[in-house]
């Protein structure tokens, strides 16, 4: 289970894109399809990749109708080719049409995240240094794209603006500096919360150790600077955490987990993605006239 069960923001999600999506009816299939025509259909990969969403595509067909029978034959993590068949659903013929898109838009994008997640990861192999995410996901779906990310084999930043401290930039230049910042964090905050301090330069660095920060990020540095920057770090806090962000590729990646950092965030996992390919088709019919 995905969630450790279904929550009520998610049911109420699916019930809002289902509202946005049939408005007072799907048209199309009420004026071609007779009213009690059952069917049977698949949803098959049309390429490879890493299938994410399946409980959420079950969870759409069954907002629509409890009635629908969804059997799935992947689960959540699972690396499928070219024409596996993922999923039977059986039943009214009109609420699987309904329900077919969102459940398809939901599997194809989390599918996606997941498998550019894993695309990450596996550049990674061998080396101990975490992949991460980012808060760049799409409004409203933070859960799942963030859920997405996990199945990929990355792990999640924090998830919002309210469970934990990141100065950035422009906090810094707000309060003043870094020290100014993260004192003023620091005595505000509990003592279980995290700070993150986002740097650009050595000198950054130095005044995020000697303000005391819990994770210091190196952000859009060249290797050679981050390199540095860890050996400075380790040296003086072997505690604090390093973080390295900005730019971060398929091809960089390896190389910028070798200067030493203990996580690496990437915007791409959750912003540029390729959506994976996944169709529906009804493939038999079981009574009710055809149309």
């Amino acid at each position: 289970m995905m969630f450790n069960g279904y929550n009520d923001g998610l049911l109420q999600s699916i019930r809002a894109w289902l509202q946005e999506d049939v408005g007072s009816g799907d048209v199309t299939t009420l004026t071609t399809i007779k009213p009690g025509h059952e069917s049977k259909a698949i949803i098959h990969a049309k390429e490879e990749g890493i299938i994410a969403g399946m409980p959420v595509a079950e969870l759409v067909f069954q907002t629509v109708d409890p009635s629908l029978i969804f059997t799935a034959f992947v689960q959540d993590g699972e690396a499928v080719k070219k024409g596996t068949i993922l999923a039977e659903v059986e039943g009214s013929t009109h609420h699987i049409l309904t329900g077919e898109r969102l459940a398809l838009n939901l599997l194809q994008r989390l599918s996606g995240i997941a498998t550019r997640t894993r695309s990450f990861v596996n550049m990674l192999e061998g080396l101990p240094t975490r992949l991460v995410d980012t808060r760049k996901t799409t409004p409203g779906h933070r859960m799942l794209e963030k859920y997405a990310v996990r199945v990929g084999g990355g792990a999640n930043h924090r998830f919002g603006l309210y469970d934990a401290v990141m100065i950035k930039d422009n906090h810094i230049k707000g309060a003043g500096g870094i020290m100014q910042a993260v004192s003023s964090a620091r005595a505000q905050i509990p003592h279980t919360m995290t700070i993150e301090v986002e740097t650009e330069s050595l000198d950054q660095v130095e005044e995020a150790l000697a303000a005391g920060a819990d994770i210091i990020m190196l952000d859009n540095m060249s290797h050679d600077l981050m390199a540095e920057s860890v050996r400075r770090i380790k040296a003086k806090a072997p505690h604090v955490r390093v973080e390295a962000s900005g730019n971060v590729t398929l091809e960089t990646v390896r190389g910028i987990a070798e200067t030493g950092v203990d996580v690496i965030s990437v915007g791409r996992l959750t912003y540029s993605f390729h959506s994976l390919d996944i169709s529906l088709d009804l493939n038999a019919r079981k009574g009710g006239a055809e149309n």
